[in-house]
C-alpha cells in the first residue's frame, strides 16, 4: 500500500479495519437512565480538572440498547455519566462505559476517549418491568429497574432532545509507543439529527455492587431520584478537543 492508500484508512488492523470512517447513525437508541445523588467529595474525586461539580451531588447512571447502529451493528451498554461544568457551561462528563461489541470499543476510545471496556450489560423489557444489568468478569455489578412506560412524559419530544444535545465530554488518554502520554485532553461531542420517538418517566431502583475492575459502585446510591426510559434515532459526529493536558 502507498502512503495515501494507508491514510485513508479508516482504523486498524490494515488488513481488516475495526469500524468505518463515521459519522454514525442509530436508529431506534433505547435508553434508561437512572438518577440518583451520591457523595459530594466521590464527585470530586471522579472529576478530572478543569471540570467542576455543580452544587447538587448527582449522577446518571445509563443503559443504552442500540439495535441498528451504522458501522457497528447491535450492541448494548450501561455506565456511568456525571454533570458537571466546563468553565460557564454545564455538560456531562462520561466517567465510565461498558459494553459488549469490539467495534464500538475500538472507535470509541480512538476517536473520542469514551472510557469503553468490555462486558456484559443487558436491557430488556421483563413483565411489567424495564430492566437493566451488568455483568463483568462473572459477576453481577449492576442492576436497574423501572416500571414500564407509568407516564409519559409531557413535551418529550422538546426535553428529551435538549437532555441529548447537552454536551458530552471525556477524558482521552493515548500512551505513545514508548510509554509516556502522548494523547491526554478532555474531548467535547453533541449528538446531532436528533429524532425522539417516545419519553417515560416513572419509579426505579439502582443497585450497585463493588468490583475492581466495574467500580461503579464507587458511586454509591444515596438517593434515587428517579428514572428516565426513551427512545430517539441520532447521529455521532466526530468531536473536538477542549483541554489538552500536554500543554500544561
Amino acid at each position: 500500500m502507498n502512503r495515501q492508500q494507508i491514510l485513508d484508512l479508516p482504523s486498524m488492523p490494515l488488513a481488516g479495519p475495526s469500524y468505518p470512517a463515521g459519522p454514525y447513525r442509530f436508529v431506534n437508541r433505547e435508553y434508561m437512565i437512572i438518577s440518583y445523588e451520591t457523595d459530594p467529595e466521590l464527585i470530586r474525586h471522579h472529576l478530572p480538572e478543569p471540570l467542576m461539580p455543580i452544587a447538587q451531588p448527582v449522577v446518571h447512571y445509563e443503559w443504552i440498547k442500540m439495535p441498528d447502529s451504522s458501522g457497528f451493528g447491535t450492541y448494548t451498554e450501561t455506565g456511568i455519566i456525571i454533570p458537571c461544568t466546563f468553565g460557564d457551561e454545564e455538560v456531562s462528563f462520561v466517567s465510565q462505559m461498558y459494553l459488549d461489541l469490539e467495534p464500538p470499543i475500538s472507535a470509541g476510545r480512538e476517536i473520542w476517549g469514551f472510557p469503553k471496556k468490555y462486558a456484559h450489560p443487558k436491557l430488556e423489557v421483563i413483565k411489567d418491568t424495564l430492566t437493566g444489568t451488568l455483568e463483568y468478569a462473572g459477576q453481577q455489578v449492576a442492576m436497574g429497574t423501572m416500571g414500564y412506560k407509568h407516564e409519559s412524559l409531557a413535551g418529550n419530544g422538546v426535553r428529551t432532545t435538549a437532555m441529548l444535545t447537552k454536551t458530552q465530554v471525556n477524558l482521552k488518554i493515548i500512551p505513545g509507543v514508548d510509554g509516556e502520554p502522548e494523547i491526554c485532553q478532555l474531548v467535547a461531542l453533541n449528538l446531532t439529527d436528533i429524532t425522539v420517538k417516545g419519553s417515560w418517566i416513572g419509579p426505579g431502583r439502582l443497585h450497585l455492587i463493588p468490583h475492581v475492575n466495574a467500580p461503579v459502585a464507587d458511586l454509591p446510591v444515596r438517593r434515587v431520584l428517579g428514572a428516565h426510559h426513551f427512545i430517539a434515532d441520532l447521529t455521532l459526529p466526530f468531536g473536538r478537543k477542549i483541554h489538552d493536558y500536554m500543554k500544561g
